[in-house]
């Protein structure tokens, strides 16, 4: 059985480096895909601003999935957004079951401050949530890093309690972190876990030479590859792994011209 999620993150509405342009674009190239679920890891906007969700809620109901799992991020929860979050865009923390994957979503943000954690109190409704259906990936997504990003400045947003969230991940059975939040994309192998970032999908908040990016799973049988896409620009694989073995690739890979050639 073959299947894909989408991954975004970070499109920073209201931003004044928002680029409209290719958050359509992306959306766009989300909907071609079809993909069976989509993931957005967090800050939705700049300041936690209804106007702002109200403006992230349009493009998020432009994305033709009925498996949208969203968990807000820092910004969101500035101002007290937490609250426009639940109203406009849901649960801030969510499960998602679909095609013989679990995902488990969880607010790793604190009102007001850039730093996160998940909390030693959520570790076993995490592992229960897992526990509770039998699937071939189990993927956890939040908002912050669980491991330093190379090219990110200092390393005070990996989630505080990243060593013993590690370990609860770990004895859930956890095969695959989806995260955001610095605006770099990068892959690990912990062990047996895979831990994937994505950068910002549609703004020039940038760092160095990164550029705005998304990234799709394709999950088939045991087999997993994460492709990093730019929207208008292609997609190049960035690491593909097999969770019966733990073998693994990882990739610095070439930009491929048509990115609906993925395989």
């Amino acid at each position: 059985m073959a299947s894909t999620i989408a991954h975004l993150s970070d499109l920073h509405c209201g931003d004044p480096h928002f680029v409209p342009d290719l958050m359509e674009r992306a959306i766009a190239e989300i909907n071609d895909l079809k993909p069976d679920i989509v993931v957005c890891s967090g800050d939705l906007t700049t300041f936690g601003l209804k106007e702002e969700f109200a403006d992230a809620k349009r493009y998020l109901d432009g994305i033709d999935c009925d498996a949208l799992v969203v968990v807000p991020g820092n910004h969101d929860s500035r101002n007290v957004g937490y609250l426009h979050f639940e109203q406009l865009v849901g649960e801030r923390s969510s499960v998602v079951r679909r095609s013989g994957i679990s995902v488990v979503a969880v607010d790793s943000t604190e009102p007001d401050l850039d730093h996160g954690q998940i909390g030693r109190g959520r570790y076993g409704w995490i592992e229960e949530q897992f526990a509770a259906a039998e699937a071939r990936l189990n993927v956890f997504v939040l908002h912050h890093h669980l491991l330093p990003v190379p090219g990110t400045g200092r390393e005070r947003n990996v989630v505080y309690d990243a060593g013993d969230a590690i370990e609860c991940l770990q004895r859930a059975g956890v095969h695959l972190v989806l995260s955001g939040h610095k605006h770099v994309p990068y892959a690990w192998k912990l062990e047996n876990l895979f831990v994937v970032s994505t950068g910002t999908v549609s703004t020039l908040r940038l760092r160095g030479n990164t550029r705005p990016c998304y990234n799709v799973v394709d999950v088939e049988g045991t087999h997993v590859t994460v492709w990093r896409r730019y929207p208008f620009h292609g997609q190049e694989r960035i690491i593909q792994f097999d969770i019966a073995t733990g073998e693994y690739e990882k990739y610095t890979g070439r930009i491929e011209s048509e990115v609906t050639a993925r395989r």
